[in-house]
């Protein structure tokens, strides 16, 4: 996680219009940059969340989308998608399914959300101690339960009243 790596600027459409660091995009400039999100369920419906590392620049300590990261400059959103899932979860034989994209917006940043779910056996599930501090599959029931007591991220809060609404 290097403060001087490119990601690539985008319009709200998703096209390439520039270039910066993770540094500038991170910075209060509100650079909008593109990210990638990938809402992992298993058979019976509930959803794997991550806690996110310590060392996090953003949200550290707090539960997650499965796996989410940034699209590198000159990557695609299918490739940083499929990169991302290997690195933070080890998974390698999914089929992503495109849920959505949407502009999130913090005090800090503008990311264009691009959001997948995929089903997965959670024996294929091996997390990266680096990236992840610990994860786990939650019911629907057990999520509503935590929203707004700060056990999760804003950006899941959000993102996940989107997946109810589509999943019921």
């Amino acid at each position: 996680m290097a403060k001087d790596e490119i990601f690539p600027l985008v319009n709200e459409q998703g096209e390439v219009v520039g270039k910066a660091t993770r540094r500038e995009c991170h910075s209060g400039s509100k650079l909008l940059h593109p990210v990638v999100h990938l809402h992992v369920r298993d058979a019976e419906g509930r959803l794997y969340l991550q806690k996110r590392s310590m060392i996090k620049d953003i949200q550290p300590g707090k539960w997650d989308t499965a796996v989410g990261g940034h699209i590198d400059f000159g990557e695609g959103v299918e490739e940083a998608l499929m990169r991302e899932a290997r690195e933070e979860l080890g998974l390698t034989r999914f089929v992503p399914e495109k849920l959505f994209s949407y502009v999130h917006e913090s005090e800090i940043e503008r990311e264009l959300v691009n959001a997948f779910t995929a089903i997965v056996d959670a024996g294929d599930i091996e997390i990266d101690p680096v990236e992840i501090d610990e994860g786990r599959f939650w019911t629907l029931d057990e999520i509503d339960a935590n929203l707004g007591k700060g056990v999760f991220t804003p950006n899941f809060e959000g993102e996940y009243k989107r997946l109810r609404a589509l999943w019921g």
